[in-house]
């Protein structure tokens, strides 16, 4: 078969696309790259589709070897990258030929990064999506839902293009360890919580957890409580901050559940998602309030 073979699978490594969408009637989450801007960019800089599979890796770790004459691209964390002995630059484009080797590092600015190749990794659908999500046994190079490990191939098919693209440095994200700004809209469900509470939840600063993962980033710091009313289960969207009993907030993620009943204070705008998917567990956050209008006008900017 040919394609990239996996030498090394590195911490954490999994097929994703845009995601699984038009499922969530059968309990089928969405799934799909956590940081869609870092994905999208990989995907433009080997003239793929928007939606074409990529590999996202957590950390760091993977190395991989050529057995086709083909083009990546890596973005997203700041990753040491070396192409067999060479150390080379992420966000562009690399010529690759039968018997090269990608060495990824570990990262030293964010934590996740995204590697595309040429015209996308050949995986089976699953519902539409190649996307792995693990805890649903859904998608990836087996459709069960497993992370990459070592002899995996990627396939992929050759590409005769060499011409190489990058991307301007005002479009790169930066990283650093300053706490970070997470814009949120309010919901509906805001008046089970008292002013005081809403008061303390924007004032505070909140550490992510240890028991983190792309279903939800679980925060620890000054408890919320609410009314304690019994609720309906209802569906849950990208980015929702759910007060579960313990009043520590979680904010839901890629590969959330469907459905919940604990009250959610409101959701994450959407551009912020990416830099929750930058932010490893123990790094801070805060929390800023904003109009729906203010969103959607920034949103059309």
């Amino acid at each position: 078969m040919s394609g990239l073979k996996v030498i090394n699978p590195g911490l954490l490594s999994l097929i994703q696309d845009a995601g699984r969408y038009g499922f969530y009637k059968a309990g089928i989450t969405t799934g799909g790259a956590f940081d869609k801007y870092s994905f999208n960019w990989a995907n433009k800089l080997c003239e793929n589709i928007d939606a074409a599979t990529c590999l996202e890796i957590l950390v760091g770790g993977l190395v991989l070897e050529s057995n086709i004459t083909t083009q990546v691209a890596i973005t997203g964390a700041n990753v040491p990258i070396k192409i067999n002995d060479n150390t080379v630059d992420g966000w562009r484009t690399h010529n690759l030929v039968p018997g090269d080797r990608i060495n990824i590092g570990y990262a030293t600015g964010g934590c996740r990064a995204y590697l595309a190749v040429a015209g996308g990794i050949q995986c089976p659908l699953i519902f539409g999506s190649a996307s792995t999500v693990v805890r649903e046994g859904l998608g990836g190079l087996d459709k069960k839902g497993q992370p990459l490990k070592a002899e995996d191939i990627l396939p992929c098919e050759p590409t005769a293009s060499t011409t190489i693209h990058r991307v301007p440095e005002q479009y790169k994200p930066t990283f650093d360890n300053e706490v970070t700004e997470i814009r949120m809209l309010l919901g509906y469900q805001q008046h089970e919580f008292q002013t005081s509470q809403l008061d303390q939840f924007f004032n505070a600063e909140y550490t992510i957890s240890q028991l983190s993962d792309r279903m939800g980033y679980r925060l620890e710091g000054p408890a919320l409580a609410y009314s304690n009313k019994a609720m309906l289960s209802e569906g849950i969207c990208l980015g929702a901050i759910q007060i579960p009993a313990d009043g520590q907030p979680i904010i839901l993620l890629c590969d959330r559940q469907t459905i919940g009943g604990y009250p959610k204070i409101g959701s994450v705008f959407s551009p912020d998602i990416v830099k929750l998917a930058q932010l490893m567990p123990g790094r801070k956050i805060r929390f800023k309030a904003m109009g729906i209008e203010q969103a959607q006008n920034l949103l059309l900017q």
